[in-house]
């Protein structure tokens, strides 16, 4: 007994010497405080949990058919046979009417989605959003007269390392598991799995099949949607990866508010990370903040009087660490307001005011381009300053760029990918959209084509 008094009176003084944001938090103390259940928090939150299955018709290729000169020389068969290719995830109830939250890889390229309840019930949903920068896509149920339970979502900022969390999906396709553990690590920036670098990471069991499931707090809030493990056999390994509450609230409001796409605010101006050698020339004691490498003339960025090298340290009282936690940070500040970031310049702190608007979309001209050529399947769009943004360019960049790529397109088996610009085809320069769908409908033998991929020019040559 003396023990634990003396462990209670150590806790205590402890707490008291914690930042205000962890004093609701406590080790227990008592046996009797060991032996307390998730129950009530499962039992609130796991009726709002759902199964994600996904399917799509997928065409048998063989393989010599992805060599151009066997196909040139022995032709393309007919129609090849067709098989279902299926997956599974987890995803969320955000929305009473039936909205649901789940990774956009558990639903991408999917013919047909469809969502099982905790009770066992299955409904045909249609996906309103798809939101491959966040890996997030928003589901609706179809053909539903009734209101579901839903999660609300935690504020993941408040979130700290060492916080009890739970994991609920549905593993392996086992059905619906809970799973427990704590957040390891916050703000995770070196992932690559989404163009927003920043997650939760946690030792909760994550495993295939959770991908699009709830991450949840102790008051039964949705801390994060998982999203991805790092496993070197496939299972869990005590490291999985959540996208965090603040990212996962501005995409469902997207698709509350009818848009297809997600509207964020743009910055205008290209960020790089501040290595020791740089931290170094600058006299910065530690490698830390978002470098200004570039500013887009009439931007926000420009308007705010932000300038080439100066170094961002603080958006709206939070530290910015790289260039990833600054994206995270400005992708979730809401529409219409204004953003104050502190800036180092010459030494001083510079604080400015940059407003939150989207990035101009005018000429984007999308179109598929279907005539018989390498590039038959492929989507491409002039370069706007939305599409510069959304791909990580910079707005002055000439050509045309893949957007996407059909799956049994041309172009996806010849390896064009996501991001390829465009700028010459049979020398003919390619600088908008229509110059590249007139010079795929001339007949040609031989195909010579430039593109940038990476930042690296590419000269290509193809039979026709």
């Amino acid at each position: 007994m003396t023990t634990i008094r003396s462990l209670a009176a150590l806790l205590v003084s402890v707490v008291v010497a914690l930042p205000a944001l962890a004093q609701d938090r406590r080790v227990p103390v008592s046996p009797a405080e060991i032996r307390l259940s998730y129950a009530p928090i499962v039992q609130h939150v796991q009726p709002a949990v759902v199964n994600v299955y996904a399917a799509k018709m997928v065409q048998n290729r063989n393989p010599l058919l992805e060599d151009p000169i066997f196909r040139r020389f022995f032709g393309v068969p007919g129609q090849q046979p067709e098989q279902m290719q299926r997956s599974l995830g987890s995803g969320v109830m955000v929305d009473p009417s039936g909205l649901v939250v789940t990774n956009n890889h558990v639903i991408e390229g999917a013919d047909q989605v469809k969502v099982s309840l905790a009770d066992k019930r299955e409904f045909e949903a249609e996906i309103v959003l798809k939101d491959s920068r966040s890996d997030l896509a928003v589901l609706r149920l179809k053909e539903t007269h009734e209101k579901f339970p839903t999660l609300d979502f935690a504020n993941s900022d408040e979130l700290l390392v060492g916080d009890v969390v739970l994991a609920i999906g549905n593993p392996f396709g086992v059905g619906q598991t809970v799973t427990h553990g704590i957040i390891s690590a916050l703000a995770r920036t070196q992932v690559g799995i989404t163009d927003y670098q920043f997650f939760i990471q946690t030792d909760a069991a994550i495993n295939p099949g959770n991908s699009g499931g709830a991450l949840v707090d102790m008051t039964g809030k949705l801390a994060g949607i998982n999203t991805a493990i790092f496993s070197r056999s496939g299972g869990s390994q005590g490291i999985g990866f959540a996208i965090p509450a603040n990212m996962v609230r501005v995409v469902v409001a997207s698709a509350k508010s009818g848009g297809k796409a997600v509207r964020r605010p743009w910055l205008g101006a290209r960020l790089q990370a501040v290595t020791p050698e740089i931290a170094e020339t600058m006299g910065l004691q530690l490698p830390t903040g978002a470098l200004v490498a570039n500013v887009v003339p009439n931007s926000p960025a420009a308007r705010a009087g932000l300038k080439l090298s100066d170094l961002i340290v603080d958006i709206d009282g939070q530290t910015v660490d790289d260039p990833n936690a600054f994206d995270y940070r400005f992708a979730t500040r809401p529409l219409g307001g204004t953003s104050q970031i502190d800036v180092q310049r010459a030494g001083k702190t510079v604080k400015l005011t940059v407003p939150l608007e989207t990035a101009p979309d005018v000429g984007r001209n999308e179109i598929v381009l279907t005539s018989r050529s390498p590039f038959q399947g492929a989507k491409v769009a002039n370069i706007s300053p939305a599409v510069a943004d959304e791909l990580h360019l910079d707005t002055d960049t000439e050509g045309v760029v893949v957007i996407d790529l059909a799956d049994d397109g041309t172009a996806a088996s010849l390896g064009f990918e996501k991001g390829d610009i465009i700028l010459v085809v049979n020398n003919q320069k390619i600088a908008r959209t229509s110059d590249l769908d007139k010079a795929t409908r001339e007949a040609a033998r031989i195909w010579r084509i430039t593109l940038v991929r990476g930042g690296q020019q590419i000269n290509v040559t193809l039979g026709g």
